[in-house]
């Protein structure tokens, strides 16, 4: 989508808003894990009792909504720093996960391997929620950064998104 301006066009116009928001589905998602976990279905460390910590941002959403969009307390960098905790927390998700899958290269979940998302509808995280929490990030950070550049001195766009 980046790579024609109509793609471009068509990902700018998604709102901000809407993509901060999106993330607020990250929390019960991370309920749903820890049933799974629960169940037998994926391992610990999967969870927010092992090392995904991605609730975080889940929790966060509305707070970082509330606070940049209505309130203006936070501005566009704080937006930005928040987008790229929750990118760090979800690309250490997705690497746990696919590394607890039962594949030759896994590296954890021994004892109970990342099976409950080959089953529908936990088949829908890594194929839809991952996939759509992933663009937010993106998008999210690309906006962000293209928009502090501009108010920074000296930086002339190639192609600047309307906000």
């Amino acid at each position: 989508m980046l790579l024609t301006k109509r793609g471009r066009r068509l990902i700018d116009s998604v709102e901000l808003t809407d993509l901060t928001l999106l993330h607020t589905v990250r929390f019960p998602v991370e309920i749903v894990l820890f049933q799974l976990y629960a169940a037998g279905m994926v391992p610990q460390i999967m969870t927010f009792n092992g090392y995904n910590f991605d609730v975080i941002t889940g929790l966060t959403a509305p707070v970082i909504f509330y606070l940049v969009f209505k309130a203006e307390l936070i501005g566009n960098r704080g937006l930005l720093a928040w987008n790229f905790l929750g990118l760090a927390l979800l690309l250490t998700i997705m690497f746990i996960a696919v590394a607890s899958s039962q594949t030759p290269f896994q590296l954890y979940g021994f004892e109970q391997p990342n099976i409950g998302v080959t089953y529908f509808p936990f088949v829908l995280l890594p194929g839809i929620i991952v996939p759509a929490a992933l663009f937010a990030h993106l998008v999210s950070i690309r906006r962000l950064v293209i928009n502090v550049l501009k108010h920074s001195a000296n930086f002339q766009p190639k192609y600047t998104p309307e906000i």
